[in-house]
């Protein structure tokens, strides 16, 4: 942690050091989780179209996240979001619904999605101090490649998709939604 906060600087309701590196890692596994489960949802549909590469790559890249963040709640001893059994059927039905309103729908999702994610990781890494400096690396990593695939979605034309004022705010609040309770569910 950027300043090491002992018991009696705590007041009431504040985590301790560990429960918050608990609640980093299980939100940041729900969040990898449903990424994966938009990503196939999106596949399952556009995945023999133009854009089936592109959804492949970002894809793979969330597998190696989720699988990364799997890797810590084990070695950490931590337990994943009882939520989980949720996001895989709404995390699915978010890629194919958006990929089924269109190219440029899905793209807009991918735009919304990792635009909040962008923000929660910058949150965490700034959380996180010398004492957790490899879980910050993997934070800025992992959010260095969000932000690439929010500029695959921007560049294949989500700003174009119908309602996208109105999607991407939905999405976007969804998933800032998505991250409050995984933190603490």
């Amino acid at each position: 942690m950027s300043k090491t906060t002992t018991a009696e600087d705590r007041i009431p309701g504040d985590m301790t050091r560990e429960q918050l590196l608990d609640r980093i890692v299980r939100v940041d596994h729900a969040g990898e989780y449903g990424a994966v489960r938009i990503y196939q949802g999106q596949m399952a549909v556009m995945g023999k179209g133009v854009h089936a590469k592109t959804l492949r790559h970002m894809l793979d890249q969330e597998i190696v996240h989720r699988d990364h963040f799997e890797k810590l709640i084990a070695d950490r001893q931590g337990r994943p979001t009882l939520l989980q059994p949720f996001w895989h059927v709404a995390g699915f039905a978010l890629g194919a619904g958006t990929a089924l309103l269109g190219e440029k729908a899905a793209m807009a999702c991918t735009v919304a999605v990792e635009e909040a994610i962008d923000e929660h990781y910058a949150d965490q890494a700034e959380k996180l101090g010398d004492d957790e400096a490899d879980l910050r690396a993997t934070i800025e990593q992992f959010r260095a490649e969000e932000l690439e695939h929010r500029d695959h979605g921007y560049a294949n034309g989500a700003e174009q998709a119908p309602g996208y004022p109105l999607l991407h705010g939905a999405i976007k609040s969804g998933t800032k939604l998505a991250i409050w309770l995984s933190e603490r569910i």
